[in-house]
C-alpha cells in the first residue's frame, strides 16, 4: 500500500495534482493524544489535512500543537471566520472526513445529526467517505445506546471501526482503546486509495477471514509448518473494513499489527484454526480461506527436546494427516440448510503445479472437488507469494468464470477477491 496516494483533483487546474484532503476531527478523550502521530502520518505522506477538534478536546491537547502538525489553523466554533462559512465548505471540500478519537458522545450526536460545534456540522456536509476510530471505556462501548448509535452510522455507508482491547485509563481493560495510528492511517489511505465515490458494499455483512499459516509442533521448540506471512489475509481484512463489513480474522502464527477494528482471534495449529473458523462461520455471509493450513502433523509430540546423538542416525518422524478445514467450512453450510445457503465460501489454491499438470488444472480440479463457490488460485514457491507484498492469481469461480489479476499488490488482490465474491452473491441470488 503507498504511503503517497497522490489523486487528480477536479477544478484544480489543467493537470494540476492535489493533495488529498482530509479532516482530521478529535473528540475530547484520553486517546486525544495518540491523534498526533496520525496526523503525523497523514501530512508526511503528502495529505493536506485540517484538524478540527471539539472544546473538550482542547483539555488534552492543544490548539498550538494541532497548527504546529498540520500548518493550518485550528477552531472548535461556527462563528470563527464566520465570512468563509467553515462548516460548510470544510465538509464539501474533504476527500476524507476521520474521527480519531469518536467519543460516544461524538457518535451519539453524528448518530442523530446534532451539530452544535465545528465538527458535527462538517460531519453534515461532508459528502466525501466518513471514518470514525472510536474509543472509550469498554462500558459506554457495549451500552446498547452507543450499539444502535453505531448501527445507525454503519447503515447510512459511515465506516466506524471496532475499537481495540486493551490497556485503558486507570488499571481497566477491555475493548474500547484506540487502535493504533498506524492502522488507522493504513485504512486511510486505503480508503481514499477507492476514491470519492466509495462503495460501502459490504456494509451489513459479516465476513470471516483466515491468514497466517499453521504449525504443527514436533517437540517443545521444533514445529512443522509453512512460509506464510499472513500478509494476504491482513490485506483481505483491511479492505473488508473499508467497504464497511464485520471482521473476524482468524489469525495462525502472523508477525503483523492487528487491522483497526477487526476481531483477531489467534491460533496455532491447524485444529485449533478449524474450531476457530467453524465457530466464527456460523454467523458469516462470507468466509475466505487464505490461510496456508498444513496439511500433516506429527502422529507423537514429542514433550522434551528431540536431542541430536553421537551417531549419523536422525530419528523418524511418522505423520498422519490434519483435518480438511475447508471442506469442513463447506459441509457445515450444507449442514444448516438453508440457514446456510446464502453463505458464500471462498478458497485459496497454493500450487505449484507438477509433472503432469499446471497449477491452474490442478486449482480447478480443487474447485470442483472442496464444493466452494471461489477459488483463488496462485503459483508459490521461495521467491513467490509467501512473504512477498505483490502477487499475482486467477479467480476460479463455481459457474465457470475465470478471472486474471496481474501482477500487483496483495491489496489489490484482495478488492479483486471481495468485488467476485459479491458478483457471485448477486449472480446466484438472481439480483
Amino acid at each position: 500500500m503507498s504511503d503517497q496516494p497522490v489523486t487528480e483533483r477536479k477544478g484544480t487546474g489543467a493537470g494540476l495534482a492535489a493533495k488529498p484532503r482530509v479532516v482530521l476531527g478529535v473528540a475530547g478523550g484520553i486517546a486525544a493524544y495518540k491523534a498526533c502521530e496520525l496526523l503525523r502520518r497523514l501530512t508526511e505522506s503528502g495529505h493536506d489535512v485540517q484538524v478540527v477538534p471539539t472544546a473538550a478536546a482542547l483539555n488534552f491537547v492543544g490548539a498550538p500543537t494541532w497548527e504546529a502538525l498540520s500548518g493550518h489553523p485550528v477552531s472548535t466554533e461556527v462563528w470563527e471566520n464566520v465570512a468563509e462559512v467553515p462548516h460548510v465548505r470544510l465538509g464539501q471540500g474533504a476527500d476524507l472526513v476521520l474521527v480519531a478519537p469518536a467519543t460516544a458522545d461524538l457518535l451519539a450526536k453524528a448518530a442523530h445529526g446534532l451539530a452544535d460545534d465545528l465538527l458535527t456540522n462538517t460531519l453534515l456536509t461532508a459528502r466525501c467517505p466518513v471514518m470514525f476510530a472510536p474509543a472509550m471505556h469498554t462500558e459506554m462501548w457495549l451500552h446498547p445506546a452507543t450499539q444502535e448509535n453505531v448501527a445507525t452510522l454503519r447503515r447510512r455507508g459511515a465506516i466506524v471501526l471496532d475499537p481495540a482491547e486493551g490497556r485503558l485509563t486507570g488499571a481497566d481493560t477491555g475493548p474500547g482503546r484506540l487502535p493504533e495510528p498506524g492502522e488507522i492511517f493504513e485504512l486511510a489511505v486505503a480508503v481514499l486509495r477507492r476514491g470519492g465515490a466509495l462503495p460501502a458494499d459490504l456494509s451489513g455483512l459479516h465476513v470471516t477471514v483466515s491468514s497466517g499459516g499453521t504449525r504443527e509442533p514436533l517437540d517443545p521448540v521444533r514445529y512443522l509448518g509453512n512460509r506464510s506471512s499472513g500478509i494476504q489475509g491482513y490485506a483481505l481484512a483491511k479492505a473488508a473494513l473499508v467497504r464497511g463489513a464485520e471482521v473476524t480474522l482468524v489469525s495462525a502464527n502472523v508477525a503483523l499489527p492487528d487491522p483497526a477494528g477487526a476481531k483477531v482471534v489467534r491460533v496455532g495449529t491447524t485444529a485449533e484454526l478449524a474450531a476457530a473458523v467453524t465457530l466464527a462461520a456460523e454467523q458469516a455471509d462470507i468466509v475466505v480461506m487464505a490461510a496456508a493450513v498444513a496439511d500433516f502433523r506429527p502422529r507423537d509430540y514429542a514433550a522434551s527436546k528431540i536431542k541430536k546423538t553421537d551417531d549419523t542416525s536422525a530419528p523418524v518422524i511418522e505423520l498422519v494427516q490434519n483435518p480438511h478445514v475447508l471442506r469442513a467450512v463447506v459441509r457445515a453450510r450444507t449442514e444448516r440448510g438453508a440457514a446456510g445457503a446464502d453463505q458464500t465460501i471462498v478458497g485459496f489454491a497454493a500450487e505449484t503445479g507438477d509433472t503432469e499438470h499446471s497449477p491452474l488444472e490442478l486449482g480447478a480440479r480443487k474447485l470442483a472437488e472442496y464444493g466452494v463457490d471461489l477459488l483463488v488460485v496462485n503459483e508459490v514457491g521461495p521467491e513467490k507469494v509467501f512473504g512477498q507484498q505483490h502477487t499475482e492469481a486467477v479467480i476460479m469461480t463455481a459457474d465457470g468464470g475465470r478471472t486474471e489479476i496481474p501482477h500487483g499488490s496483495k491489496a489489490i488482490l484482495a478488492d479483486a477477491i471481495w468485488d467476485a465474491a459479491l458478483l457471485f452473491r448477486r449472480g446466484s441470488s438472481g439480483v
